[in-house]
């Protein structure tokens, strides 16, 4: 029964094609829906034609934060708006998130290896199993990015007006890209759990992940407290910016929603003035630890934890060391995941570590700014290559550094014994004698400690057994036999018995009622 209900339940299944197109549809018209009821809300609450005559104006407005949402831009007569809130992606990543969960779930989802496995190697079939599923969750994401990517090129054509133009290209990679990593994630959490999905890439590749992770974290944690602090210590400007737009009670809570929206730009905007580039508010202003120059800087309260034009402090230039030390914790990471059997290899994939988490930082500087227009705003931000190339030295010699240091000690405490390699090895020694002793207790196993006797002229002269004493009442058993043979078939005169031979040792070793007769002195005798 319970095999022709999964059977009927294969069957039902759909294709992860026509799964994917379902989700993708479904992510769009609930995304639209919420951002065309707030839309509504913000078009009743201030009726004064800003969203666009009517109802078809809400819902073109809703359609524009919805690409902005995928960080797709947009060009105006005066230039182009490219700095877009990163904190606004966050609806889109849910919603795609939760839309491949379903999708994996509905569609039939059949893991397909090789149709030759090899059979020798434990490894080789785990490694083309691993490939297989990396397959599968790679066709997953792009079963689902896709036909939303060509939705999203529809949207981007009705949300065109006379003002306002989408850039179809980058609506197009931008939801592409998005939608193909929320398949790849949601897919592979199917799959198993979160450490699983790290185990679907080999052993180098993930610790150079997890280290890359971890760096990256840090660095926008740092970020994070730097912005804290700044509009600590310059709260009463942006106080004063605040109470300059008067905007009022829903305009005010728009306004706190906005900003939200914008803190992830200005944590990466902090992690770029840590990595020592700094930032831009404009062209011709810099915003780094070596000095401050600012001009006119637009009217967003946020803004106002911006540091006065002028040399900065000497004491901002400690900063510098926190890229540093997020390298070196990167570093040690990489070496407790993966660590090498060399001491070359350890601090060249610590610097790869580097490497790599200055272009995942690059990469979010580049999204972090844009222009508002043009003119002085038309460079907003950092600059991506001056942050990529600055974090790849500071986290990548770090890194080099802090993990040719922990590949050595857990080296040299394997060595002497010690280390969580050699924990690992005395736990394995430990559960196997645990084991052997269970089954010697059951009868599995011979118990260890206990010596067998053996014979004492092949025993070493550390392990002599006792010499085994000749007792009288044996008899040859042998010459009987054969005198009993020889009188039965007559072609012999019968001989008398002989008498019984005090030179017979007696070796029993196993104890299982076998005896066994030796004449040690036989080559000493004519018969």
């Amino acid at each position: 029964m319970l095999s022709k209900i999964s059977g009927d339940d294969d069957e039902t299944r759909r294709p992860l094609p026509v799964s994917g197109m379902l989700a993708a549809a479904a992510t769009l018209g609930v995304g639209l829906a919420v951002l065309i009821t707030l839309t509504l809300v913000g078009w009743i609450a201030a009726p004064r034609g800003a969203l666009g005559a009517g109802l078809p104006g809400v819902f073109r407005t809703a359609a524009q934060i919805w690409l902005a949402a995928h960080h797709a831009g947009f060009s105006w007569p005066g230039g182009q708006l490219g700095l877009l809130p990163l904190g606004l992606m966050v609806l889109p990543a849910v919603l795609l998130y939760r839309a491949a969960r379903w999708m994996a779930r509905d569609a039939d989802l059949r893991l397909r290896l090789p149709a030759r496995l090899p059979k020798n190697s434990p490894k080789e079939q785990a490694n083309a199993r691993r490939r297989a599923q990396l397959v599968l969750v790679a066709q997953a994401g792009i079963s689902l990015a896709a036909p939303y990517a060509l939705l999203a090129g529809l949207i981007a054509l009705v949300a065109r007006n006379e003002i306002t133009q989408p850039f179809i290209g980058e609506a197009l990679l931008s939801h592409f890209v998005l939608a193909f990593l929320a398949g790849m994630l949601a897919t592979a959490r199917t799959i198993g759990s979160w450490r699983s999905m790290l185990r679907l890439l080999p052993e180098r590749v993930r610790a150079v992940t997890v280290g890359t992770a971890v760096a990256v974290a840090l660095l926008l944690v740092a970020g994070l407290v730097l912005v804290l602090v700044a509009v600590v210590v310059n709260f009463g400007q942006v106080r004063e910016l605040t109470n300059a737009l008067a905007p009022g009670f829903v305009g005010g809570l728009l306004l706190l929603l906005v900003q939200g929206l914008y803190l992830l730009n200005a944590v990466i905007w902090g992690m770029s003035y840590i990595a020592g580039p700094g930032f831009a508010v404009g062209t011709g202003t810099l915003v780094a630890p070596t000095g401050v120059q600012l001009g006119y800087v637009p009217t967003l309260p946020l803004l106002g934890a911006l540091p006065e034009s002028g040399p900065a402090p000497a004491l901002m230039m400690a900063v510098i060391a926190l890229p540093f030390a997020a390298g070196a914790a990167a570093g040690v990471v990489v070496v407790r995941i993966a660590p090498s059997p060399s001491y070359e290899a350890a601090p060249l994939w610590g610097f790869v570590t580097g490497v790599t988490t200055g272009l995942a930082a690059g990469l979010l500087a580049a999204l972090s700014g844009g222009p508002i227009g043009g003119a002085r705003l038309a460079a907003v931000g950092p600059s991506p290559w001056e942050v990529a190339l600055s974090v790849c030295l500071e986290v990548g010699v770090a890194a080099g550094i802090s993990a040719g240091l922990a590949n050595w000690w857990l080296l040299y405490q394997g060595a002497r014994g010690r280390g969580p390699i050699a924990r690992k090895l005395n736990s394995a020694r430990k559960a196997g004698a645990v084991i052997a002793k269970a089954a010697s207790k059951v009868g599995l196993a011979e118990p260890e400690g206990k010596a067998l006797p053996g014979h004492w002229m092949d025993a070493t002269e550390a392990d002599t057994q006792p010499i085994p004493v000749i007792r009288d009442d044996w008899q040859d058993e042998h010459a009987s036999a054969a005198a009993e043979s020889l009188s039965q078939t007559g072609s012999r005169r019968a001989e008398p018995p002989r008498q019984p031979r005090r030179d017979i040792v007696d070796e029993s070793d196993d104890r299982g009622g076998h005896v066994i007769y030796l004449d040690p002195y036989a080559w000493d005798r004519d018969d």
